[in-house]
């Protein structure tokens, strides 16, 4: 393939962009792209007129022949193809010095550059066209001409050292074209002008490239890529959160690269350290346009904020003569203000400051010397400080993370000095106002970012990160640095690395490797393994008395046939303290002489088990309020009490006690099933095989818990059927099919309206629905403060309320939060102040969240263990526990009281 002069061009300012051209990709649709070659080509006519006026010899146009080209007929050549079977290029121009200059003559490139300043590539570029006339005409040219500015400036360029550089770079393009594989893609500054910016902005985003964040160099990708990472994901764990020394508290902050990709990766915006930043005054918002070229500002955006009210100025130049009235302009301006505060983003009106200071001063104004030396300048304030999940910091991204948009979808720095140019060529008022148009919205996009700032530097969270947190804002100094995992159960990716990392156990090894090489531990493994609960002499024997006629023919005579003993251990509880306690029972087996029948005594049938009532009680005091483990609980039983309860034995003890007290926990459902209040709530539980759901039902004196393996509402028309008091619960739909008054927890509803307004700061339609149905809340609290969930009371709120839910039905919202909002307003007016309405109902479900956490406890402790029927049991104990704590008894003593029901004695 011929490597072209285009080709060049491509390759030195991006390898993909070389690839992408020789493969023929098409290009996307690009308007700065389309102008600047129209630019180029009118200035390329220009300079060849410019050019013709100045040459003895002749000049000539288009295509020559070698022989032509030989023999030095004409002085100048433009627009002409030379080149190889490789290589070749169209010139801009060649010109034949005078021989006073060169000799012999020889052809140099002359290329035509619309820019005043002159930038390495174009120098690379005309080292290209040298090499090409090396390899045609056999002669290397010693230098070249590079015309440039509106003044067509001439700059000899030599070239000695840039051919051998232009001939590096075409073995590399020959390199890459032999491959025929696509380049590695790097983002880079030449992207905002490229033609396959959007397919290549789209495959980086795709591929998640480390290229996407605009602060990364290429020398710190590299060494992350050396590292394993390649991706702003992989990058993103790599932040962990480090105190800043003090002796670092003067210094200006770094920017953070795995901190900006940990705001990407969560959404959030992330606060480092406290920025120092307030609006004071008349905020000023100034943005200005130029020509960087030719250092002129043609163009001075103002926005000023005072009041409420928002005053946009554009003070335009046509051409250089005119930025001393724009100046004046703006300087009487800012004169007329009181205690303006003039903030800008970046460093280039800064600049501009500066520069327009130097050239036409300010003594003529009423303006303090300060304002012009030292304005805001709001990217200060964020660097290194404000991490928003932006790939850039610059004023576009984080405005338009912030909701803001721009009218024209492609506007751009670039694209607005593109119109400036072609304004001056063709003097188009189209282009002016979209100039103007470009600059005031850069200017209402600055004053978003700015109170976005403002609010993060006045209220950045301070506080220990939720369990779930889904804030908008993260104080970074909250984060807890996360260490690799050192204990509790591992995923490993393979089961191979499982079946070796159980191997590892201290208990594995001791039992089946040491075992084998240590005689001395086989010996204490050994008399550990024959170890058994210790036997311990009886502290009480109770002989039975005979049962006093046949159960069957009740004839008093009947003889011994053979004797019998059981023993059951127990506790014995003591003032200050709890002993083992073991009770021999003995008794005889009994045969009437009438009818033959063998029987026992009525008390020797009432002793079932081996283990005592007081040994349950204490076991399910344990388990049940105390939340330990039924495993952790055995081991204790055994060192402390001698008794061998396993697992299974204590499970079975949890079934034996949930069959005593399920009579006590169906009374307890029929209670709140007739009451007057009932608060629900449910949540989910692992169990073994699945998951189910349990609920939690309760009033202020009675707690219930419910296992069902769904979470529809059946079971609530299956328990509470004959409900008719008022129910309080969250937002969940299945608690509407209940038939009866309702008041929705509006806790619920003020935490959804604050994680909202955090995610949305700057929403003033949420923030004003917000700050009204404060304004409703907070006198009605204050009653209940005063008087207690009382209606007499109460009542003289309901206007209020009234005219809130007026004001939310008649508002036109147009934001997606606010209007959904709006509707869950009005579909739920029935059911946010029911409590208004009636004696001791409260407006929030706290009774049944509180109840709930105690079974988050035994849920912890449970870990998806046990089976349904296992939830079922720890449901009927935790219900006759939770209520016992609500009726303030002591869960223990109602346990060993032998009571059935629980009642205030």
């Amino acid at each position: 393939m011929v490597i072209t002069d285009e080709l060049f061009a491509a390759f030195i300012r991006c390898k993909t962009k070389s690839y992408l051209t020789a493969t023929a990709i098409k290009t996307d649709q690009n308007e700065a792209l389309d102008f600047r070659r129209r630019v180029l080509q009118n200035y390329r006519e220009n300079c060849q007129r410019y050019l013709a006026t100045k040459v003895f010899k002749g000049h000539f146009a288009g295509n020559i022949s070698r022989e032509i080209l030989s023999a030095k007929q004409y002085s100048l050549i433009f627009d002409c193809v030379l080149g190889t079977e490789k290589i070749q290029s169209r010139f801009h121009a060649l010109e034949l010095p005078f021989a006073a200059i060169v000799k012999p003559q020889k052809y140099i490139p002359v290329r035509f550059v619309p820019a005043q300043k002159i930038e390495k590539y174009e120098k690379l570029q005309l080292a290209f066209d040298a090499l090409v006339i090396s390899m045609v005409l056999g002669d290397i040219p010693p230098f070249g001409r590079i015309i440039h500015g509106v003044e067509y400036k001439a700059s000899k360029i030599d070239l000695s050292e840039l051919i051998t550089s232009a001939r590096a770079i075409v073995q590399n393009i020959s390199a890459q074209l032999s491959i025929e594989t696509a380049p590695e893609l790097i983002l880079n500054d030449h992207c905002s002008s490229c033609e396959f910016k959007a397919r290549c902005r789209q495959t980086a985003v795709e591929k998640d490239d480390l290229s996407l964040l605009s602060r990364i160099t290429e020398k710190e990708r590299k060494k992350l890529r050396s590292q394993g990472l390649f991706t702003v994901t992989q990058l993103s764990y790599t932040f962990r959160p480090r105190r800043r020394p003090k002796r670092f508290a003067g210094l200006t902050k770094k920017h953070n690269l795995p901190l900006q990709a940990l705001a990407i990766r969560e959404g959030k915006v992330h606060v480092d350290g406290k920025p120092d930043f307030a609006l004071s005054g008349t905020p000023v918002y100034l943005d200005v346009e130029s020509i960087p070229d030719r250092q002129f500002y043609y163009l001075i955006g103002l926005r000023i904020s005072h009041s409420g009210n928002t005053i946009q100025h554009s003070f335009w130049a046509d051409d250089p003569l005119q930025e001393r009235e724009i100046w004046a302009s703006f300087l009487e301006t800012l004169s007329s203000l009181a205690a303006p505060q003039l903030i800008h983003y970046g460093s280039h009106e800064k600049l501009f400051l500066k520069r327009m200071k130097e050239r036409y001063g300010i003594r003529n104004f009423r303006i303090a010397t300060s304002i012009i030396d030292r304005p805001v300048n709001l990217l200060s304030a964020i660097f290194g400080s404000i991490y928003f999940p932006t790939y850039s910091n610059g004023l576009k991204d984080i405005a338009r993370y912030l909701g803001f948009e721009w009218s024209d979808a492609n506007a751009s720095g670039l694209q607005s000095l593109h119109w400036r140019v072609e304004w001056e060529l063709f003097r188009d008022d189209n282009l002016k106002k979209r100039l103007i148009k470009y600059n005031a919205e850069d200017c209402e996009a600055l004053e978003r970012v700015t109170h976005a700032v403002a609010y993060l530097c006045e209220s950045s969270p301070r506080r220990e990160p939720s369990a779930n947190e889904s804030d908008h804002v993260v104080d970074v100094s909250s984060l807890q640095r996360t260490y690799p995992q050192r204990f509790g159960p591992v995923d490993f990716a393979f089961p191979e690395l499982e079946y070796i990392n159980r191997a590892a156990y201290w208990d594995y090894q001791r039992s089946r490797v040491y075992v084998r090489t240590s005689p001395r531990l086989k010996k204490s493994m050994k008399s550990k393994s024959q170890a058994s609960v210790r036997s311990c002499r009886p502290n009480k024997i109770v002989k039975l008395s005979p049962p006093r006629r046949c159960p069957r023919c009740k004839v008093t005579e009947f003889y011994k046939i053979g004797r019998y003993g059981k023993t059951v251990h127990d506790l014995r509880f003591g003032r200050s303290s709890i002993r083992r306690w073991i009770v021999n029972y003995t008794s005889h087996r009994y045969r009437c002489l009438e009818c033959k029948a063998t029987f026992w005594s009525r008390q020797w049938l009432s002793i079932r088990g081996k283990i005592g009532p007081n040994v349950i009680a204490y076991a399910m005091y344990q388990v049940i309020e105390l939340k330990l483990p039924q495993r952790t609980f055995g081991l204790s039983m055994r060192e402390l009490f001698g008794l061998d309860l396993s697992q299974a034995i204590v499970g079975r003890l949890k079934t034996t006690a949930a069959q005593i007290y399920r009579p006590a926990y169906d009374a307890i459902l029929r209670k709140l099933s007739n009451g007057h209040l009932l608060h629900a709530d449910e949540t989910k539980i692992n169990v073994a095989g699945g998951s189910g759901y349990v609920w939690v039902f309760t009033n202020l004196e009675e707690v219930a818990f419910y296992y069902t393996e769904t979470r529809e509402a059946e079971v609530l028309q299956t328990l509470f059927s004959t409900f008719r008091g008022v129910l309080v619960s969250d937002f969940y739909n299945a608690y509407d099919s209940m038939a009866c008054p309702q008041q929705k927890c509006l806790i619920h509803l003020i935490r959804d309206l604050n994680e909202d307004l955090r995610k949305q700061p700057f929403n003033n339609e949420l923030s004003k629905m917000v700050r009204e149905f404060s304004g409703v809340m907070q006198p009605i609290v204050e009653t209940i403060d005063r008087f207690g969930l009382k209606a007499r009371f109460l009542r003289k709120h309901k206007r209020d309320v009234d005219q809130f839910f007026s004001q939310v039905a008649n508002s036109d919202f147009q934001s997606e939060i606010a209007t959904s909002y709006q509707r869950r307003f009005q579909k739920n007016r029935g059911k946010l102040f029911t409590f208004l309405d009636f004696d001791g109902i409260p407006w929030n479900n706290n009774n049944a969240e509180h109840a709930i956490k105690s079974f988050a406890l035994l849920r912890n402790v449970v870990r998806g263990s046990s089976s349904p029927k296992g939830m079922r049991e720890y449901a009927i104990l935790l219900s006759i526990c939770e209520t016992c704590k609500y009726k303030g008894i002591s869960f223990l003593d109602f346990l060993r009281s032998g009571r059935r029901h629980v009642s205030v004695a």
